[in-house]
């Protein structure tokens, strides 16, 4: 394996790694485990049956010069996998610290 197989893990790294000081602010994303779960993974469900049916259609395919070849079921990269756990939690992560800190601007100027 090179280190191009490794691309689509790497940029989900970079996402996490910089997303991760958010946890700080606010109610925690990682510290609501269950909140995070009935969040994300409903989500994750739908989108990775679309990827399988795109998938088994022709409709798309992932480069192979870019993932690791792991695939989960259906043809669907472990990678794409991630993606969709990782992103969403990016997202929470960005989502709570901006109301955590616009909640605190609220506070001081009220």
């Amino acid at each position: 394996m090179t280190a191009d197989h490794c691309q689509y893990l790497i940029v989900l790294a970079a996402c996490l790694s910089i997303t991760a000081p958010l946890e700080l602010f606010g109610d925690g994303v990682y510290r609501q485990p269950w909140r995070t779960v009935r969040a994300v993974l409903p989500v994750a469900l739908v989108f990775l049956i679309w990827d399988a049916v795109a998938i088994a259609a022709g409709v798309w395919t992932y480069n192979p010069r870019y993932i690791t070849g792991v695939t989960i079921g259906f043809g669907i990269p472990l990678e794409e996998l991630l993606f969709f756990i990782v992103i969403p939690l990016c997202g929470l992560l960005t989502y709570n610290a901006v109301t955590a800190m616009l909640n605190r601007l609220k506070r001081r100027l009220a």
